[in-house]
């Protein structure tokens, strides 16, 4: 391979106006079908089979009128007086505000915008006629109180409504800004107005302030890497390109297949880190031969032929890590990881024929505009004598108690993550500035947290009698109605069939759906009981009733999905470590440094997602307000962190391993090792904190995450695991860290990573007389 990338570098800086002209033709292409083909992303976390689709299949069989319940763009405008008046003293000002948004863009038939002022005092009348004619239940009064438009006191009132869109993403933020301004108008009468709901949501993936954040950062650390303006800016223009092909490519994918609203910005927040990384890796090594030629040409194919080999292979496990997504069987996860995994191939060709040819461009200018000359440290036999050096001989001394402080560390990280609790964001966790979250303190305060949790309960009536199927439907309210922490039920078909002026209608309908709102909100553990509770005694109710019950609605279907992520979590794992481990193995031609890098990447996401529950669950220090973590954050994490985890592995341990195929001992290649990228892979683990911690200013519970997240798993696992535990380990082993059976080493294809079949006479020499282990080196045999 070192060979075959030698020859592309060389290539590539001889004919750069040949491999310019093919990336400007390549984004025409791309950018030309995402802007003519192109259609919305979508945010629909659905998985098919589980329960909760299942349910909302028979509903599209029993009721074809009904609308998904992840499309349907459901907005409540929730209004409340000031603290001890009535919001009937506001009837007036409620009624100008219903009639205003009846008039708004996209908005359904006038008559669906109810008036909650008027809606709660002809509810009032009717109550108060059932109750006199002994009609009303308590089940039936304690759900007409869960689901009233105002609130018992009398002060906080709801609008409810949808959108008449086919999808929440058809919603035009213009059609949002209008609802605003009316709210904003509303306000001047004295009333507390906000709205949420799934169409009142932020549909366009967050805006650049994150990216430039990052991208500021890392300029300013390549900047101190390099010494020279023109070198820093390198990586930074090779990753923006190959963001940018990447996000033209996710857009134009949108005409081919759905692509979730936030894969785009998944891809962006990856493509730019490891675009930085792998460009900072070839350029560095390309100053790094520049010392031992004069040929630019030569040292740029020696870079891309050694440095680009591990870049190949680094690539190739954050590859498999995402791309193996898709083995969970979870779509929206499966377009994620796919996107992702994308812009990654794309950077790491960027790497190998882009920067080479920009490279070539440029020529002696590459390092122009020096802010600081490169004049490092050297040893009696001139190799460099830097921090990375002093450093591994430091872990050196007692590489035992090394280990031992990072495991018993991150090991106590760790701990947390005993309590962690998944639930997809709600408005209930977003922003408390925003409109969103205000208008669900409103709402819990005024109707309870359940309001915002229903289940919907679809009951296929199909083989009960039709003069049965009303008395059947009642008990099957009162069963459900009966659970623990259920507020209240109602059977929809029964509140609409007066108002439509035909309940025998409804009574011979082939199926009815009954609404039950719990007693908790929708990220609460208990909601998640109370759904297995009602899956758990639905066998019962269906043989006693001869019905078929399913139970849907948004909250039922995140619940089902987080289950599903859990329950994917060690197959994915088993395939992600299992498929990396054997080509950790090609590279470094040994047993035990995969098994080490295994172990640090465990360490490192368990302290990671312990640490992301002590500060984001927890709320821990006030950092951050406590709320569930995002469901699929885990499963997603462990993909990326073990891709970035390797990349630090192979970057390092490659070097290491070249210094060993070269003549130096084990603890000679330790230091050779870190000598020659510990500074690189500092720069890149800072430059990716740099890049993923922007993402944590954004508003996006999911994004803020995420971002969160993996800035902490890269400062684990570059500084703590990579730069301590695995020298101190390697230390430890010596000679037996390069262990492979005969019988593998057979096997196994021989992937020349570091660059031993390229002719470059600087390297021989180098280790063997000053090393303590020489005469061990010597007599072992070749490593192929």
């Amino acid at each position: 391979m070192a060979t075959y990338l030698y020859r592309l570098g060389k290539t590539a800086y001889r004919r750069w106006p040949l491999f310019l002209a093919a990336w400007l033709a390549v984004f025409v292409v791309v950018g030309g079908v995402a802007a003519t083909l192109s259609k919305p992303t979508t945010d629909a976390f659905t998985i098919p089979g589980i329960p909760s689709e299942e349910a909302a299949d028979l509903q599209a069989e029993l009721f074809p009128d009904s609308v998904d319940a992840f499309d349907q763009a459901t907005v409540n405008v929730v209004v409340a007086a000031p603290e001890g008046e009535q919001l009937s003293d506001y009837a007036d000002d409620v009624a100008a505000l219903v009639e205003d948004l009846r008039g708004v863009d996209q908005m359904p038939a006038p008559e669906t915008v109810v008036d909650p002022v008027a809606a709660a005092a002809a509810a009032a009348e009717a109550q108060q006629g059932a109750q006199q004619g002994g009609q009303q239940d308590d089940a039936a009064a304690g759900a007409a109180a869960a689901m009233a438009p105002i609130s018992q006191d009398g002060r906080i009132g709801v609008i409810t409504f949808a959108f008449d869109v086919d999808t929440v993403t058809d919603v035009k933020p213009a059609t949002q800004e209008q609802v605003k301004d009316l709210m904003a108008e509303a306000r001047d009468s004295g009333l507390t107005v906000e709205a949420n709901g799934q169409g009142m949501g932020e549909f366009a993936p967050p805006g650049g302030s994150a990216e430039l954040i990052g991208i500021g950062l890392a300029l300013i650390i390549l900047v101190l890497t390099f010494g020279s303006l023109v070198a820093a800016g390198l990586p930074i223009v090779s990753a923006i390109v190959g963001v940018g092909l990447g996000m033209a490519g996710i857009t134009a994918s949108t005409a081919f297949m759905d692509v979730g609203s936030s894969a785009p910005i998944l891809a962006t927040m990856i493509g730019l880190a490891v675009g930085i990384d792998y460009s900072l890796f070839i350029l560095a090594r390309y100053r790094s031969e520049l010392e031992h030629t004069e040929d630019r040409e030569e040292a740029v194919g020696v870079a891309v032929g050694t440095s680009g080999s591990a870049v190949v292979f680094a690539g190739l496990t954050v590859l498999i890590a995402l791309a193996a997504l898709a083995v969970v069987r979870i779509p929206f996860l499966t377009t994620m990881g796919i996107a992702a995994a994308a812009t990654v191939f794309l950077a790491v060709l960027v790497a190998l024929t882009l920067l080479p040819a920009i490279l070539g461009m440029l020529k002696s200018k590459a390092f122009g505009g020096q802010v600081r000359k490169y004049r490092p440290k050297r040893d009696e036999k001139g190799r460099v004598l830097n921090n990375g050096v002093r450093w591994a001989r430091f872990v050196g001394k007692k590489p035992v108690v090394a280990v031992l402080l990072v495991v018993v560390g991150l090991g106590a990280l760790a701990i947390p993550l005993k309590d962690l609790f998944l639930a997809f964001p709600t408005d209930s966790t977003a922003s408390p500035s925003t409109t969103q979250r205000k208008a669900s303190d409103l709402l819990t305060e005024g109707f309870g947290p359940g309001r915002e949790a229903p289940f919907q309960l679809v009951v296929d009536l199909r083989e009960v009698p039709e003069a049965e199927r009303a008395a059947t439907t009642q008990e099957i309210v009162d069963w459900a109605a009966s659970q623990d922490g259920v507020a209240g039920a109602v059977d929809l078909a029964a509140l609409t069939a007066p108002a439509e002026g035909d309940p025998a209608a409804a009574a011979a309908a082939p199926g009815t759906q009954i609404l039950l709102l719990p007693e908790y909100g929708p990220d609460e553990p208990q909601t998640k009981d109370l759904l297995e509770a009602l899956r758990g005694g639905e066998g019962d109710i269906e043989a006693k009733t001869d019905t078929d019950i399913g139970i849907t609605g948004l909250t039922a279907i995140t619940t089902d999905v987080s289950d599903r992520l859990n329950g994917a979590l060690v197959p994915y794992l088993a395939v992600v470590v299992g498929l990396a481990f054997i080509l950790l193995m090609i590279v470094f031609r040994s047993l035990l440094v995969p098994l080490t890098a295994t172990f640090g990447f465990l360490l490192s996401v368990l302290a990671t997602l312990g640490f992301t529950v002590l500060i984001f669950q927890e709320g821990t220090f006030g950092i951050m307000e406590g709320q569930p973590i995002v469901s699929f954050m885990p499963i997603f994490l462990i993909g990326v962190v073990f891709g970035l985890a390797m990349d630090y592995q192979v970057f390092l341990v490659t070097r290491m391993r070249e210094a060993h195929v070269h003549g130096a001992s084990t603890r000679e290649a330790v230091v050779d090792g870190f000598r020659s990228s510990a500074r690189v892979v500092a720069a890149a683990a800072v430059i990716m904190t740099a890049v993923f911690s922007g993402f944590i200013l954004e508003d996006d519970a999911i994004i803020k995450s995420m971002g969160f997240a993996l800035a902490v798993a890269v400062i684990f696992d570059a500084f703590v695991v990579r730069m301590v535990l695995i020298p101190a380990l390697m230390y430890l082993l010596g000679e037996k860290a390069w262990y492979l059976p005969a019988w593998l080493d057979k096997i196994l294809p021989n992937v020349d990573v570091e660059g031993e079949k390229l002719d470059r006479a600087h390297m021989s020499g180098l280790h063997g007389d000053d090393d303590p282990d020489a005469d061990l080196v010597r007599e072992r045999e070749p490593v192929h």
